[in-house]
């Protein structure tokens, strides 16, 4: 079975509370240690090295699909976290642990990826057991936990808190909140946080572009999650919102061509479990009327 960052476990995402509690308790082991958080914040070096593979990485992986990317870069940062970071490493070594990390992670997502289509990139050629080498180094450094767990796994439990009843809203939702943790994997700041909590913060920071009108309902539906620490959460989403690019229009405008006639347009409609339990109504309308409040600074919160 192909692996699945939005489904780590072996056994069905259903959230059942055996699966949840499992999925949320051991999310810390596939997180970096404080201490790689603290050398990356101490020592620009350290960062400028880090840098360089996600870049590699990146170059790498532009043709591929992103979610390879972000498992690939997860693998980085948690080898150089339990392997300490590189002291001056030379560029063939950042090249060769860039397509190790690729190419574990093609593996167990079994996506495509030819060695020969990027042995010739700055002329630095790896033979088949270098880089296999490699690739068990970082297996031992990573105790073999190569099913990461990820923000992507807590996204289908977390969205299901906001009873989204609109396929459309609820597929604009998770792309931008896709869009903003694939943003924040490059940020150090955000190694602090557990995946969930950085999932739960950036749902949040979607939906405050989104569904401004809303924003609060979501706000209090995962504040009142058991699962979420509130005070992490919105420490995170007010990180994200220093990092948060347009791409609003983008999603908005796959949710509009969605639509077949006019009239579907004010049919599409959400219910939110608030605490006053009264069902708010939004349309595409509305949003793109929202949206341009928000682009004169005219608040509707």
């Amino acid at each position: 079975m192909d692996f699945d960052l939005e489904n780590p476990l072996t056994i069905s995402h259903d959230f059942h509370p055996e699966t949840l509690t499992s999925l949320f308790s051991t999310e810390s082991d596939h997180m970096t240690s404080e201490t790689y958080f603290q050398s990356l914040k101490a020592r620009d070096f350290d960062i400028s090295i880090r840098r360089e593979a996600i870049s590699s990485i990146s170059k790498l992986c532009c043709n591929s699909d992103e979610l390879l990317l972000y498992l690939a870069v997860n693998y980085l940062d948690r080898f150089l976290s339990c392997q300490g970071m590189l002291q001056k490493p030379k560029p063939w070594l950042i090249k060769l642990l860039a397509i190790s990390c690729i190419s574990l992670a093609s593996k167990m997502k079994k996506s495509e990826f030819s060695l020969h289509d990027v042995q010739g990139d700055g002329g630095i050629i790896f033979d088949t057991q270098t880089i296999q080498r490699m690739e068990v180094l970082i297996l031992g450094a990573l105790k073999w936990r190569m099913r990461s767990i990820t923000p992507f796994s807590f996204m289908s439990f977390f969205i299901s808190l906001f009873k989204l009843e609109d396929p459309p809203l609820l597929q604009a939702l998770k792309a931008r909140a896709t869009q903003i943790i694939f943003k924040s994997q490059k940020d150090v700041e955000f190694l602090v946080f557990k995946p969930s909590i950085i999932a739960a913060a950036a749902l949040l920071s979607a939906s405050h572009e989104l569904f401004p009108m809303q924003f609060s309902c979501f706000k209090n539906a995962l504040s009142h999650c058991s699962y979420v620490n509130k005070e992490n959460m919105l420490q995170c989403y007010s990180a994200m919102q220093g990092i948060v690019v347009d791409g609003f229009d983008s999603i908005l405008e796959r949710v509009c061509s969605s639509v077949v006639t006019p009239a579907n347009v004010l049919d599409h409609t959400f219910s939110s479990s608030a605490e006053s339990g009264k069902t708010r109504v939004t349309s595409i309308t509305t949003l793109r009327m929202e949206r341009d409040l928000k682009r004169r600074k005219i608040s509707v919160l």
